[in-house]
């Protein structure tokens, strides 16, 4: 790993610091990126690193937003996310913070934000984005149906398949199920599960549980299954040797002598 690995956006950030400080936030942002959905721990660690060395870098305090959020420090997040718009005037990162405040539990502030000018000026992704943290917060407080409204639009009921379409499906479908319409949800996770190319929802888990069907793991219990014999096998008494006090011996040695005199005889 060098630091060749990050993108060329980012690279193109880093061109403000010198070049040895610059291969060094960018090595740490590339562990950032590499770590940060299964390791959220380690990647949060790298960005405090990148953090300390580059802090009036855009593309570093985006970074270590993301690396707070992925660890639920909510507001150290926020405070990132906020840091790099000032420092862009981008409002890419909208919706994002707004579901730090939900985090933080203020879904009221969440929404509010989900009505703002901003909105109108993201691309159709980070408006479906936002529209789904507006669903998060309504269910946050409590209002199930109109969570379900919320989610209701023209990209909800097109056919077209993209990034955020399984997603968008699979939380109509949560939002359907919260107030009791368990047809309509099972159809959602189903539609969701058809558009999840990525897996990055459990419709087809939700979709079990709906039809009620439980996965064994045969493998999972197959191990228990010898472990629990081992036990048994060892809690049981060893067949115990027959006791011998040399009374069989002295039986045959007293017949054979018996048997030897009557030869003679």
């Amino acid at each position: 790993m060098t630091g060749e690995e990050i993108d060329k956006d980012v690279r193109q950030d880093l061109m403000s610091l010198p070049k040895t400080l610059a291969e060094d936030v960018a090595r740490n942002l590339v562990m950032v990126a590499r770590l940060l959905d299964e390791e959220p721990e380690q990647a949060y660690g790298y960005s405090r690193v990148a953090l300390r060395l580059a802090a009036r870098v855009a593309s570093v305090r985006e970074a270590a937003g993301f690396a707070s959020y992925a660890v639920g420090k909510y507001s150290e997040a926020l405070a990132e996310f906020r840091a790099a718009r000032r420092m862009t005037g981008s409002v890419e990162l909208w919706p994002i913070m707004a579901d730090c405040e939900r985090g933080m539990g203020r879904p009221e502030r969440a929404l509010a934000m989900a009505g703002e000018p901003e909105v109108q000026k993201l691309d159709k992704a980070g408006q479906v984005e936002m529209r789904l943290v507006a669903a998060g917060a309504r269910r946050d407080m409590g209002q199930a149906d109109a969570a379900v409204v919320t989610l209701q639009s023209p990209e909800l009921a097109s056919n077209s398949i993209q990034p955020w379409t399984a997603r968008l499906r699979y939380a109509y479908a949560e939002a359907l199920l919260e107030v009791g319409r368990e047809k309509e949800a099972r159809e959602w996770f189903a539609k969701a599960l058809e558009a999840d190319q990525g897996g990055t929802t459990n419709a087809s888990d939700r979709l079990a549980e709906l039809d009620g069907v439980e996965f064994t793991d045969v493998l999972e219990h197959s191990s228990e299954d010898d472990e629990a014999e081992a036990v048994e096998a060892a809690d049981e008494p060893a067949d115990a040797p027959e006791a011998t006090d040399g009374t069989d011996a002295k039986t045959d040695a007293k017949t054979d002598a018996k048997d030897a005199e009557g030869d003679q005889r």
